[in-house]
C-alpha cells in the first residue's frame, strides 16, 4: 500500500520559526515567568503585564539581526527577574531630567547584572544597543544640548560594571559628557558595581550621583523610609507624599526624545510589569523624559508648593509665537508631493485591509442610513403607492409620506493626531493612513471629517523660552514652548483637496513636543463651533503632555494636571463625544472612554470601531431631550 506524502514542513520546519520560539523559551526561563507571552512585531519593542515583543526579524534575518533580538529579549527578561517596580517608583526623583537619569541607570544595572551573570548577554545587548543608538542617529551628535546625559550615563555604567564596550554609534555621545561626568561623580559610579545584586542601595547610590551631576538638589532627602516614621504628623506627612506620588505617575509618559524615536526612561504603577528604557520596552504605565539640556533650576518652593493644587490656574507665559497653521504653509508644494508619494507606498502595503477597514466601517454606518418614510400625512411627497384610493373611495384625501431624518447624518468628526517626537516611524504613519482612510470613508457616508495635529514649533522651548529667560526667569512661568497647532484637512474641505497634505506627518523634523490639554481646547472649540447637531473628537496619542521646559519651571505635573481638567470638562459640560486611542500606552487614566493598542498597526480596527459604536450609541443630544 502506498504509503501517504509525509508533511515535508512539519519536518523541516523554518529556520526563524524555531529561533523565534527558542528565544521565547530563554525570555520565559531567565525571567522566571512561565506564562509569558513572547512575539515578535513591526513596531519597537514593548513589555506589559503578560506579553513581551521583540522587533520582527527580517525575512533572510543576519547573523547580527539574531544577536539583536537575543539582545532584546535578554534586556526584557533580566527587566522582569531583577526590577522591583515599588522601590524603583520610591526612590524615582520627581525632576523630569533627574528621573530620566535614575531610569537610564536602573536600567543599566539590570542588564549589566546579566552580562556578568551569563557571559554570552553581554554581546547580544552589546548589539542591541549600537543597533538602538543608530537609529536615533546618536552617531552623528556634535552639540552636547543634543546628547542626552541619561543615555551617556547608562552605556558609562554598562561600561564599568559589566565590560560592555560603549557601542560605536554611541562613542559621540558618551564622549561629549565622559569628562564632566568622571570629574563630578567618577569615584561614585564606579562604586555602583559592587551594587548591582542589590536594587534599594544601587537607587540610593544613584541618588547620590544625580546630587554630584546637580540633577537633584543637595538638600533633598532619600525617600527610603517609606512611611515607617513614627508619630501621627509623620504618618500624615507619608500620607501626603504617597499621594504625590500617584498624582506623579505618568508625568512625562511619551516623551519627545530629539533625534530619537523615543526617550530612555520608565515609571511603573504597583502591579504593572515595568518597562524598559529607549527602543528596548515601553510598559503601559512607561514615563519618559528627554535630557541633555542645561536647564535652569526650578525656583525655590516652599513646604508644599509642589503640587499644582497650590499654584494658580494654567497659565501661558507669552502666546507671542505660537502659531495655527495649514499643513500647505508648513512645506513647499513639491515636497507635499513626494511625502505624500512616499505616504502612499506606505499605503500600498495596507491596501487589502485597508479596503475592508473601508467598508466594514461603511457597511455598519450605511446600514444607519436605510431610508423611513412617515406615511399618511395631510402634506410631503405624493404617495403614488396609496392612488388607488382615488378610485375606491373618491371621497378620501390624498396620502402624502416625507422621509425621517437620520441622527447621525448631521455629524462631523474631528481627528485630532498627537504629532510628538515619541511618534516618529511607524506610530504616526499610521496614524496618517488611518487619517487618509477616515476621511475618505465617512466622506462617502456624508458625514464630514477635520483632521488636525499639535506639536511645538522648538524643541526646549524655543523663542518663548527666550522671553522667559529675558524677563529674568519669573518663577511659576506656566507654559514655555511655543505651540503649533496644524489644520491637515479642514471639515468642509474635500479628501481629494486635502490627501496632499497628509503626506506633511511624514516629513522629518516635524514632531517634536506635545502639550496636549491646550490642544484638546483648540480642536474642542472649532467643533463648538460647527453647526451639526452631531460632533465627535476621536484623539490619538502615545502617552501624557510632556514638554520638558515648562515641566522644568512649573510642578511636575503642570501639564498633566492641566490635561486631566480639560478632559473633565469637556466629558461632563460639553456636547462634544469623546474617545481616544493610546499608541502603546494606557490613556484609560485620563479619558473615560478610550482603548490602547500595543502595535500601530492595531490602529486601523481600533479606530473603525470606536467609530462604529460612537454611531451606534444614540446621541447625547437626542437623549438629553428625551430626559
Amino acid at each position: 500500500m502506498a504509503q501517504p506524502p509525509r508533511n515535508s514542513k512539519a519536518n523541516n520546519p523554518d529556520p526563524t520559526t524555531v529561533f523565534k520560539s527558542a528565544v521565547g523559551a530563554v525570555v520565559r526561563t531567565v525571567a522566571g515567568k512561565a506564562e509569558l507571552e513572547v512575539s515578535f512585531t513591526a513596531d519597537r519593542p514593548i513589555l506589559t503585564a503578560d506579553k513581551a515583543r521583540l522587533a520582527a526579524l527580517p525575512r533572510l534575518p543576519t547573523s547580527r539581526d539574531i544577536a539583536i533580538a537575543r539582545g532584546q529579549g535578554d534586556a526584557i527578561a533580566m527587566r522582569m527577574a531583577s526590577h522591583d517596580p515599588d522601590t524603583h517608583r520610591r526612590m524615582t526623583p520627581k525632576d523630569p531630567d533627574a528621573r530620566a537619569a535614575f531610569d537610564a541607570l536602573e536600567q543599566a544595572r539590570v542588564e549589566a547584572l546579566g552580562a556578568t551573570r551569563m557571559a554570552g548577554m553581554g554581546g547580544n545587548i552589546g548589539e542591541m544597543l549600537e543597533d538602538r543608538l543608530f537609529r536615533a542617529n546618536y552617531a552623528n551628535v556634535s552639540d552636547i544640548a543634543d546628547a542626552p546625559l541619561a543615555e551617556a550615563l547608562g552605556l558609562i555604567l554598562r561600561e564599568k560594571a559589566a565590560g560592555i564596550p560603549v557601542p560605536p554609534s554611541g562613542a559621540p555621545l558618551v564622549n561629549l559628557w565622559r569628562e564632566r561626568i568622571e570629574a563630578r561623580s567618577g569615584t561614585s559610579i564606579a562604586a555602583l558595581s559592587g551594587l548591582l545584586d542589590d536594587q534599594a542601595a544601587f537607587s540610593k547610590a544613584t541618588r547620590t550621583i544625580l546630587r554630584d551631576l546637580d540633577l537633584i538638589a543637595d538638600t533633598e532627602p532619600d525617600p527610603t523610609d517609606n512611611g515607617q516614621s513614627d508619630g501621627a504628623d509623620d504618618a500624615q506627612n507619608n500620607q501626603a507624599v504617597n499621594g504625590d506620588e500617584d498624582e506623579q505617575q505618568g508625568d512625562s509618559e511619551g516623551a519627545d526624545a530629539e533625534g530619537t524615536d523615543e526617550a530612555p526612561g520608565d515609571h511603573e504603577e504597583a502591579g504593572d510589569v515595568d518597562g524598559l528604557d529607549a527602543d528596548t520596552a515601553d510598559s503601559d504605565e512607561e514615563a519618559t523624559s528627554e535630557v541633555g539640556e542645561d536647564s535652569p533650576a526650578p525656583p525655590p518652593q516652599g513646604e508644599g508648593e509642589h503640587r499644582l493644587s497650590n499654584q494658580p490656574a494654567y497659565r501661558i507665559f507669552t502666546e507671542k509665537f505660537d502659531e495655527v497653521i495649514s499643513a500647505a504653509d508648513l512645506c513647499p508644494t513639491e515636497e507635499l508631493d513626494q511625502l505624500r508619494m512616499l505616504l502612499d507606498k506606505q499605503l500600498e502595503n495596507l491596501a487589502g485591509a485597508v479596503a475592508r477597514l473601508a467598508n466594514k466601517l461603511q457597511r455598519r454606518l450605511m446600514a444607519q442610513q436605510n431610508r423611513g418614510w412617515d406615511f399618511d400625512l395631510e402634506e410631503g411627497v405624493l404617495d403614488t403607492a396609496r392612488l388607488t384610493r382615488v378610485v375606491t373611495d373618491p371621497l378620501q384625501a390624498l396620502s402624502f409620506k416625507e422621509e425621517r431624518d437620520t441622527e447621525f447624518r448631521d455629524t462631523v468628526v474631528t481627528l485630532l493626531i498627537d504629532n510628538s517626537g515619541s511618534m516618529r516611524g511607524r506610530p504616526i504613519t499610521i496614524a496618517a493612513i488611518c487619517g487618509d482612510i477616515l476621511a475618505r470613508t465617512l466622506e462617502r457616508c456624508g458625514v464630514k471629517v477635520e483632521i488636525l495635529g499639535f506639536t511645538t514649533r522648538a524643541w526646549k522651548g524655543g523663542k518663548s523660552r527666550e522671553a522667559w529667560l529675558d524677563a529674568g526667569r519669573p518663577p511659576n512661568p506656566g507654559r514655555v514652548n511655543d505651540i503649533r497647532h496644524i489644520i491637515y484637512k479642514s471639515a468642509d474641505e474635500p479628501w481629494r483637496h486635502a490627501k496632499r497634505n497628509l503626506g506633511l506627518m511624514m516629513r522629518e523634523g516635524l514632531l517634536k513636543e506635545n502639550i496636549d490639554g491646550e490642544a484638546l481646547q483648540w480642536a474642542h472649540k472649532r467643533l463648538l463651533a460647527r453647526p451639526e447637531n452631531r460632533r465627535i473628537l476621536m484623539v490619538i496619542s502615545d502617552g501624557a503632555p510632556v514638554d520638558d521646559s515648562t515641566q522644568s519651571v512649573n510642578p511636575g505635573n503642570y501639564l498633566e494636571a492641566h490635561l486631566r481638567a480639560v478632559i473633565e470638562d469637556i466629558e461632563t459640560r460639553s456636547p462634544v463625544q469623546l474617545v481616544a486611542i493610546g499608541i502603546g500606552h494606557d490613556v484609560t487614566r485620563y479619558y473615560r472612554r478610550a482603548v490602547t493598542i500595543l502595535d500601530a498597526d492595531e490602529l486601523a480596527g481600533a479606530m473603525t470601531d470606536n467609530l462604529a459604536a460612537l454611531f451606534d450609541e444614540e446621541p447625547p443630544s437626542a437623549a438629553r431631550k428625551r430626559r
